[in-house]
């Protein structure tokens, strides 16, 4: 019996499998080339240009592993928000879904809608060489947290702006560079990625300015900057969501303000002129207008202050164990809160920031020391009867005892090796 004729063999340079671009395949190819002029050489592969199956691909996450075995995945996501903020930082390395989930604006969102998001205070510090370090302390647990470096361009700037936005992000903005002067950039550190990212310049460089925050929108204005004209007048705003600076109007006379507060909605500010003079003056965002004005609030205005729930409060003592709270009736800083106990008068004792803290008042010294004033309890007592309303936090390795600052005081050893520049209260 003849043998089968069998046909050809396909020159692989000649195969009509290759002659469509379109053809991926030799399967797509059947469609169209006879069958005797199919490649039947097996060395080559049935796809020339492989692809991935995206009907697969698409199968496979449907199948993925949940977020706890055995919850649907809603489930887990109620028993993971509540999981304490200072151990998100373990979840983020237990696996790459977990790593997403706290990585988004989701997971947080839920948290504050719950109320259950916390607060911690985040202290930037200068030590006595210029550099910059930073830290977060956690008033539930009382410890210190590591935080990513502070960035390079900022890690020996002067006089640099810091405020927050979103209640969850801490921008630098501005300030001067040793080497280059005044500068624009702008930075955010976001506490749900604990991580830094850029955000658009300033219009203007400057440093030395003052800064607020207004209904989620940042404020900056006046300021010096490296030129003929060194004080500045001209003022700008931020807008998060527009992504976006734009001018707003110029102040009344140039100034470099050393003091400022947010009180009802407006923007109060204290600072030099031109010409070192004291003066002040007062923005309204609505009618986007400044004006100067005078009055027993400016008098009586010491720094730090902050204004919380509708009140003014500033410290009365170097050592910030003594608030005193703003009368508008009477035009007045009439009311103290005192807390009886008084730590002495050393620079590393020295009050260097008051920030409200989950509805208290929260007093940061330069040797990190922390008191909290439980102010909404105050309307109602005495200033004798007042010394209940305050409570020190230690924080872990950084408290430093009166008898050792005593002591380092008479032997003239007191200088002062850091100073608090900044200090902001972050929520995740």
């Amino acid at each position: 019996m003849d043998r089968m004729v069998q046909p050809p063999l396909v020159d692989t340079t000649a195969c009509l499998c290759r002659v469509d671009a379109g053809l991926k395949t030799v399967a797509g190819a059947k469609k169209y080339v006879p069958r005797t002029k199919l490649c039947l050489q097996p060395s080559i592969k049935p796809s020339i240009h492989p692809t991935r199956n995206k009907a697969a691909r698409s199968n496979r996450s449907c199948y993925q592993s949940p977020l706890l075995p055995g919850l649907p995945d809603d489930l887990a996501i109620a028993c993971l928000v509540r999981v304490p903020r200072v151990e998100h930082r373990k979840l983020r390395v237990v696996c790459k879904r977990w790593y997403r989930l706290l990585s988004g604006n989701f997971f947080y969102s839920l948290r504050k809608s719950l109320g259950i998001a916390e607060e911690w205070i985040y202290i930037i510090k200068r030590d006595r060489d210029g550099k910059i370090s930073w830290h977060a302390f956690d008033p539930v647990y009382q410890l210190w947290q590591p935080l990513p470096p502070v960035p390079k361009e900022y890690s020996e700037a002067l006089g640099f702006g810091c405020a927050v936005l979103s209640g969850c992000h801490l921008y630098l903005f501005g300030g001067k560079d040793l080497l280059k002067g005044s500068m624009r950039r702008v930075i955010f550190y976001s506490a749900r990625t604990n991580k830094w990212h850029r955000a658009p310049d300033m219009l203007r460089r400057r440093h030395f300015f003052g800064s607020c925050v207004i209904k989620n929108r940042l404020y900056v204005a006046g300021g010096e900057n490296e030129g003929v004209h060194r004080s500045l007048r001209s003022a700008e705003v931020y807008d998060p969501n527009k992504n976006r600076w734009s001018f707003i109007s110029d102040m009344s006379t140039a100034m470099v303000p050393f003091i400022g507060v947010v009180y009802e909605d407006k923007w109060f500010l204290k600072g030099l002129g031109p010409h070192r003079q004291v003066m002040s003056e007062i923005y309204q965002p609505e009618t986007d207008s400044w004006y100067p004005f005078y009055n027993g609030m400016v008098a009586g205005w010491r720094n730090p202050c902050a204004s919380l729930n509708g009140q003014l409060y500033a410290l009365d003592c170097k050592d910030g164990c003594k608030l005193r709270v703003y009368d508008e009736v009477g035009d007045s800083w009439s009311k103290h809160i005192d807390s009886k106990i008084h730590l002495g008068n050393s620079r590393a004792l020295e009050a260097a920031a008051l920030v409200p803290l989950n509805g208290k008042l929260c007093i940061i010294r330069n040797n990190m020391s922390i008191s909290l004033v439980d102010v909404s309890k105050s309307n109602d007592l005495k200033g004798s009867t007042a010394q209940h309303l305050w409570e020190t936090i230690a924080g872990k390795g950084q408290f430093k005892t009166l008898v050792t600052n005593l002591w380092s005081s008479l032997a003239g050893r007191n200088r002062l090796k850091s100073h608090i520049v900044h200090c902001q209260v972050l929520q995740a």
